[in-house]
């Protein structure tokens, strides 16, 4: 089934310049094709609308083998096309995995009688089936990425349509993950059009490689390609410049036999932990094996087995408020964070309550500026791609300056680029503010020589790791 655009242009209300602009593509059947380009560029825009979730402009054209989108019931849109968006748990609509799988299967009105077979199939497919009776709320936001990965494979639609898929991903599993959809486009026949900006893994198996920038799409030649993603080879992805703690380092956050669960799931067996001041850990692990919950529990989001301290003080001991200005914790989801409409409106509030003696109106700017932000200063955050509010996020927390930040996935959705640009940033101020930072990341590249220790969490044990030979 070829999907082409033809003529494409598309302006958000409100904006003043197009986000896509006079666009023409096909994409043959069956074959697989990458899209990357810097952060809010475009490329999800392009997907919703191949996905029939934006409204065509008069004069572009968009056909699935030869017949217009915009002329294909909903019912049947939904058979042809489908779509994993950049935060899955936007599209959930019921409360556990099975659940929802039920349910977009009835949309599709399956046969009940074929259900359980066409569910258990794509649960095994994605290689999720201990998840089956999970609920959503409960799984990592890795976890969830492959739920909806499961959803879109039990629909069995033509073309896969694929947002950042892999953002949360551990490295093992984002591998697997992507021989699954190679089978899917060779051996099923089906097109997959997949957004990222981390190019890992994909040298072997990817037909085409598109940059969009500026509006417009351009496909890379082979040679081309071949130089974008060596980029992201394995090399880029090593850490050669940890070590392991030396004794002495001063500590800043101490568990003496803490020990994590999850229902009646055990996640980290109990242990002595320590989490050293002025460093820049990187903690590391399989998607749902507890990173994101242990750094909950350092900032009393959730409940924990034994102690935890903080400069030597029973974290419970310390009024709550004045702990979470010493200890912050930034969302994997950015648009959870946010408490205000506009960008410029999120930034005065960091401003208020944060270090203002430090990050001054001008240091403002020019931070927005690295950050390629300053014509988004006066945006409604929730319109900015899912990269660009990534950075906002980052900023409005940096201007808090706590003692220890958390950061929770702060490279997701970020091209290469702005992955530079907010590691520079973040060394400068951590070594300006002396600042503790603890970070959870699946995408290593550029990591090496900014993380000072690496902190892996495997099979419910945590451990320092030494550097990669």
């Amino acid at each position: 089934m070829t999907t082409a655009i033809r003529n494409l242009t598309f302006t958000y209300p409100n904006q003043e310049h197009p986000v896509l602009a006079d666009l023409s593509a096909t994409f043959p059947d069956g074959s697989f094709n990458l899209l990357t380009g810097p952060s809010g560029g475009g490329k999800s825009t392009l997907l919703k609308l191949i996905a029939g979730l934006l409204p065509l402009p008069t004069g572009s054209q968009i056909t699935l083998a030869g017949q217009a989108l915009q002329e294909l019931p909903a019912t049947q849109r939904a058979s042809q096309v489908a779509m994993l968006f950049q935060e899955p748990s936007t599209q959930f609509t019921m409360d556990t995995v099975l659940d929802e799988l039920r349910f977009a299967l009835e949309n599709q009105q399956i046969p009940a009688a074929e259900m359980p077979a066409k569910i258990a199939a794509a649960l095994d497919f994605v290689g999720i089936t201990s998840l089956k009776n999970r609920h959503l709320t409960h799984l990592s936001g890795g976890e969830q990425q492959k739920v909806a990965l499961a959803v879109i494979v039990a629909m069995d639609s033509k073309v896969i349509l694929l947002d950042e898929p892999f953002a949360s991903i551990d490295p093992a599993a984002r591998l697997d993950l992507l021989q699954n959809l190679v089978q899917l486009s060779q051996t099923h026949g089906k097109t997959i059009i997949l957004a990222d900006h981390d190019l890992s893994f994909y040298e072997r198996w990817i037909d085409h490689l598109s940059v969009l920038e500026a509006g417009h799409l351009t496909t890379l030649s082979p040679e081309a390609t071949q130089q974008r993603l060596a980029i992201f080879s394995a090399p880029q992805r090593q850490l050669t410049h940890v070590t392991l703690p030396d004794r002495q380092l001063p500590v800043i956050l101490q568990g003496q036999d803490l020990g994590l669960r999850q229902g009646t799931r055990q996640l980290i067996n109990p242990q002595d932990l320590s989490l050293f001041a002025h460093q820049i850990t990187l903690i590391t692990g399989p998607n749902g094996s507890g990173k994101s919950t242990l750094l909950r529990a350092l900032v009393r989001l959730t409940d924990y087995q034994g102690t935890l301290t903080y400069d030597g003080i029973n974290i419970q001991k310390r009024r709550r408020k004045a702990y979470a200005r010493q200890v912050a914790l930034m969302f994997q989801s950015a648009s959870a964070q946010f408490l205000n409409v506009t960008v410029a409106e999120e930034i005065a509030l960091s401003h208020k309550y944060g270090r203002q003696t430090y990050f001054t109106p001008e240091r403002v700017d020019q931070l927005l500026a690295q950050l390629n932000l300053t014509q988004q200063r006066d945006q409604i955050i929730y319109t900015l791609s899912g990269g660009q509010q990534k950075k906002v996020q980052l900023l409005c927390m940096l201007m808090m300056a706590p003692q220890v930040l958390l950061l929770d996935e702060p490279l997701k959705g970020l091209d290469y680029d702005s992955i530079q640009a907010v590691l520079s940033i973040l060394k400068t101020i951590q070594h300006d503010l002396q600042l503790t930072l603890i970070m959870i990341s699946h995408q290593l590249s550029g990591l090496d020589g900014f993380v000072t220790l690496h902190l892996q969490l495997a099979d419910c044990q945590l451990r320092y790791q030494e550097a990669d030979q």
